[in-house]
């Protein structure tokens, strides 16, 4: 007799056909089987099996979906992955293992993914369920309430597949899920169809500039003028006419002067890259958008992080300093316990966040403006459009982190904010990708990894708010704690 496979090679399945859906590898309806899998896993067990297969099920999802974060910082990788695990094996631990399970699982994943976006150390929403999403028909739900009604809805159809599953033994509350499953996708349709998107204002000009060079490119001060001037011999191949010019983040990384005041020809120093650029956006007659990163000129122990608005006569009208910056990173949590586990592999200086609203105010408009980790959060998108965002870009820079699974991953999320926004989001690196993304969620155009290659593309100014937008993700969280409630009350009545 062949022996059925121990529950915890089942988790295991559930968890890769998770991440499965996530960027790189994108096959989106595989997150359904692996929610329908975790749901049988769960069925009729005790608390300390619910907790233990939803922890194991959540680390095949999550500590290969963030896999890049090894470049940034080891011990973080485990400690977010880890974290995280537990954010979902304790709600799931908690969700009735009959009577209300289904629904009690869906509150419980929507609630851990919550959590994870926000915290701790500000939150890391990376592998997410609504990432997995991007490419599928659901997506434009997010126009309606978000990433988090996105992965409520995921959830749902992963529960009615369960459910059908059910086969001879399906019961009256099989049938329940099933209807409800399908009426979510109804319901959630009909709202994407009536939801506004945002109207046009004006069509503009764009030029995306990726200056190319190969991956794992560590930042040196003699580097640093190498990567700008390969920016400069790109931002060569724009053509006019054009409107506005954007570069990515931190490819503007001057060196501070030496204490004997003497220049050396290997460095870049701010004045030389402040006046190369001026001259480039009088040159080409449009808006400039560089990405500096360099030492505060007082505090000595921070870095800035900062995309500057040239305008065509070379005045600087506008910058904006990265508010959410990128834990082990751009910031060390904990750093004294971090530092004696890394040694020296961990930034010397923190990135000084900014205060400021994320936007440019420019002479072509309002720009709204993420600058590369602050796209994945829904929050930073969202504050640029109620700050009068008519565009949104995306500075970003992944070009030391390894393979091409950060930089896919934050194309997906771009696409998400473009359509919960209604608007057109450009997203600019010096080694790939850089894309422009539509108000429906298409990639217009993309570059490819380490090539030189300038982007041109004809996008819309546009106002208007869609209901993503104006509520934020509360009124999905509230359903979910509802959700959850009603589960216990349902088992509670049982007894």
């Amino acid at each position: 007799m062949v022996s059925r496979p121990h529950p915890t090679l089942w988790a295991v399945l559930a968890g890769l056909l998770l991440v499965a859906s996530v960027p790189p590898w994108g096959w989106w309806p595989t997150a359904f089987l692996g929610i329908a899998l975790l749901d049988r896993l769960i069925a009729n067990q005790p608390v300390r099996n619910r907790f233990w297969r939803t922890t194991t099920v959540s680390a095949a999802w999550l500590f290969p979906g963030t896999l890049w974060m090894w470049d940034l910082s080891i011990p973080g990788w485990i400690l977010a992955s880890t974290l995280h695990c537990l954010y979902f094996g304790i709600a799931v631990s908690l969700v009735p293992p009959n009577k209300g399970r289904r629904i009690g699982l869906v509150a419980a994943i929507s609630i851990a993914e919550f959590i994870r976006w926000n915290f701790p150390f500000g939150g890391a929403p990376l592998a997410t369920l609504a990432m997995g999403q991007a490419a599928g028909p659901l997506a434009p739900i997010v126009r309606v309430g978000g990433p988090l009604m996105l992965t409520i809805t995921v959830a749902i159809v992963g529960i009615g597949l369960s459910a059908i599953a059910d086969g001879r033994q399906a019961t009256k509350k099989s049938a329940v899920a099933v209807t409800a499953s399908v009426m979510t996708i109804v319901i959630a349709s009909i709202l994407t169809a009536i939801a506004p998107t945002g109207n046009v204002l004006k069509q503009i000009e764009v030029a995306l500039v990726q200056g190319g060079g190969p991956q794992r490119t560590r930042a040196t001060p003699t580097s640093a003028a190498v990567v700008f001037e390969k920016q400069l011999e790109a931002n060569h191949l724009v053509k006019q006419p054009v409107d506005l010019v954007l570069w990515p983040e931190n490819v503007v990384n001057p060196s501070p002067y030496p204490a004997t005041g003497k220049r050396q020809s290997t460095r870049l120093y701010a004045d030389d890259a402040d006046t190369a650029l001026r001259a480039e956006a009088r040159r080409l007659d449009a808006i400039l958008i560089p990405g500096w990163f360099h030492r505060h000129p007082t505090i000595s122990e921070a870095n800035l992080n900062y995309s500057t608005a040239i305008e065509p006569n070379g005045t600087v009208a506008a910058s904006y300093e990265k508010v959410r910056t990128v834990p082990f990173g751009e910031f060390v949590p904990l750093r004294s316990i971090v530092g004696k586990f890394t040694g020296s592999d961990i930034p010397l200086r923190d990135v000084l966040p900014g205060t400021e609203p994320p936007v440019l105010e420019t002479s072509k408009g309002t720009l709204g403006i993420n600058i590369s980790w602050e796209i994945f959060f829904e929050q930073r998108t969202r504050d640029a459009v109620n700050n009068g965002a008519q565009l949104i870009l995306n500075p970003t820079n992944g070009a030391s982190y390894w393979l091409t699974m950060v930089q896919s991953q934050q194309v997906a999320s771009g696409r998400l904010r473009a359509l919960e926004t209604g608007r057109w989001l450009l997203q600019s690196a010096p080694t790939g990708f850089s894309a422009v993304i539509d108000p429906q969620g298409h990639v217009v155009k993309r570059t490819g990894i380490s090539e030189q290659e300038v982007l041109h593309a004809t996008v819309e100014l546009r106002e208007g708010k869609t209901w993503a937008t104006r509520v934020g993700p509360w009124p999905i969280l509230a359903i979910s704690l509802c959700f959850l409630g009603g589960a216990l009350i349902a088992a509670r009545r049982q007894e």
